[in-house]
């Protein structure tokens, strides 16, 4: 089956037949290889934790989809490991992302929201994803990571050809993955040679033997506590523990530095962008939390779950036949779980085409679920928090401009190419 186009253009209608007639499908990935769609919140959720699928794309039959093509100085990361190297090297990234942690980071992603729309100025109309949904994510990771402020927009061209790829330009992608590849190279080598107070020196001091595992980021005693916390959360889950003798290869550190920056502000790209979408289409909503920001973040998770930025969990591959909704799927075949589908799903949440501020969103599947629970979700809700509250409370007035915006052509991403926006501080100018 089909379904491209289809579930690019009007995903969720294609997803309600689907629930209905074929909840477990046959269908073409997106590079034309066949795989296995399931669409049910209930199954969905249980295959997120399932172990027998898997990761790991040594599992994988010939001739499947298998997803990003990608060298091995970037393609030993967190989305293509089981445990116990997934319970390893997730343990090694874990304090970077702790409640704490998140929270210190709070004061400066509003502060760089507000340049940002101090740069827009009191009133006009602007592209909100190009002048403010996908600056502000990549500012913050890269600020966390140490990367140069030259550096940023060139990532940013580099992930879109992943993202969205050109068909007038069939190597794009190939371009982009060896730009990153020197990238990365070169921005390690400039680190090693001049450590900083970033994740990605910390990172480097672990990998090179330094005792990084301590303090190495200049944590407090309560950062500590919540690192360890952290790291028996994952241990718990994972039910395999790292040894404190573990460290990361060369390999492994280059995919991390590339998955941290290419995970940590893509999703949150979408993610912003599409909550804004959103409440542009429901102005009472929109009212309303301007009126009561403390409905912010509640309003994030149902924001999440309405419109969320990935569609698709990250392909897996059965390691033995397994059943899902009474349909067998063969052992190395390709599943994609779509979280789309199961975040529309009324079984779960009642009326879910209804973007409802009263909602509980709560297991709602944008962020995955299981041991792949995506690691950064604490820092992308902020984000998304706080790019909210400064643009509602510096615009009384903001609706859509222009015709309607275009979604990115991709399966991978669910986000918007543009965002043309009136806005107004109803202020008059001195």
């Amino acid at each position: 089956m089909d379904l491209q186009g289809e579930l690019i253009e009007h995903p969720y209608s294609v997803y309600d037949r689907l629930r209905d007639t074929a909840p477990v499908c046959r269908i073409t990935g997106t590079d034309g290889t066949p795989a296995w769609l399931v669409t049910r919140y209930d199954d969905v959720r249980a295959a997120l934790a399932d172990r027998r699928l898997s990761l790991d794309k040594s599992h994988a039959k010939e001739g499947g989809y298998r997803g990003l093509s990608l060298p091995p100085a970037l393609d030993a990361n967190l989305l293509n490991m089981d445990p116990p190297d997934h319970t390893r090297i997730r343990r090694l990234v874990s304090r970077a992302f702790t409640p704490r942690r998140t929270e210190q980071l709070r004061a400066p992603i509003r502060a760089t929201a507000e340049r940002l729309l101090d740069d827009l100025g009191p009133a006009g109309t602007a592209d909100l994803v190009a002048a403010y949904a996908a600056p502000l994510p990549i500012i913050v990771i890269c600020d966390l990571l140490g990367v140069p402020e030259d550096r940023r927009i060139d990532f940013r061209t580099w992930t879109d050809a992943l993202i969205t790829p050109d068909p007038s330009r069939p190597r794009a992608a190939k371009e982009a993955v060896s730009a990153m590849l020197g990238f990365f190279t070169e921005l390690m080598a400039h680190k090693r040679n001049r450590p900083a107070d970033d994740l990605l020196s910390d990172l480097i001091a672990v990998r090179d033997g330094a005792d990084g595992a301590d303090g190495a980021d200049g944590a407090d005693g309560a950062d500590a506590v919540d690192a360890v916390d952290a790291v028996d959360a994952v241990d718990a889950v994972d039910g395999e523990g790292a040894r404190d003798g573990d460290r990361l290869s060369e390999d492994e550190l280059m995919s991390l530095a590339f998955l941290i920056l290419f995970a940590g502000y893509e999703n949150t790209v979408q993610l912003i962008g599409n909550a804004i979408h959103t409440l542009l289409e429901h102005p009472e909503e929109q009212a309303r939390l301007r009126k009561d920001p403390s409905a912010l973040p509640a309003a994030v998770e149902e924001l999440a779950r309405y419109e969320g930025p990935a569609p698709l969990a990250l392909r897996r591959f059965p390691t033995e036949d397994i059943t899902i909704a009474g349909v067998t799927v063969p052992a190395g075949e390709t599943v994609l779980l779509s979280l789309s589908a199961a975040n529309r799903d009324p079984a779960r949440f009642p009326r879910p085409d209804l973007f409802d501020l009263d909602r509980d969103a709560s297991g709602h599947l944008a962020f995955g679920h299981g041991i792949h629970y995506c690691l950064g979700a604490p820092l992308a809700r902020a984000e998304t928090e706080i790019a909210l509250a400064a643009l509602l409370e510096r615009y009384p007035v903001l609706e859509a401009a222009g015709p309607a915006p275009r979604w990115r052509p991709s399966l991978r991403a669910r986000g918007l190419l543009e965002l043309p926006v009136r806005y107004d501080t109803g202020h008059s100018p001195n």
